[in-house]
């Protein structure tokens, strides 16, 4: 398993976030986004989005607590070789979630290379 310490894969999704065109980043509404060092227990995942997508949120979405993305940095870790991997892997993972937020299904992030 490649070694990144927690302080520099926070950077790395800061990065990520950095590296998005900055007219998808200003339509981000209502998300925070954090690392944590494991997916939830018997789920092997690099990322998760938890809340109302844009695309469903009504009238009736005030006063919400934040929609939130974690990025998972230990199995991210345990898929990558190389620290160009972990980047590259944190890349995809941080637009995956940010597409789910936006309303975009699995399904079309697999046609798209996101998946």
């Amino acid at each position: 398993m490649v070694e990144v310490d927690e302080e520099e894969f926070e950077d790395l999704v800061a990065q990520a976030l950095d590296d998005l065109p900055s007219d998808l980043v200003a339509l981000l509404d209502n998300v925070a986004i954090f690392v944590e060092e494991d997916s939830p227990p018997g789920q092997h995942l690099l990322g998760l989005y938890v809340g109302v997508p844009l695309t469903e949120r009504t009238g009736a979405y005030v006063m919400a607590l934040p929609d939130r993305i974690m990025i998972y940095r230990r199995p991210t870790l345990a898929i990558s070789r190389d620290r160009d991997e972990v980047r590259e892997q944190v890349q995809k993972t941080v637009a995956h979630e940010i597409a789910h937020h936006f309303g975009i299904d699995d399904e079309r992030l697999h046609e798209l290379g996101y998946g």
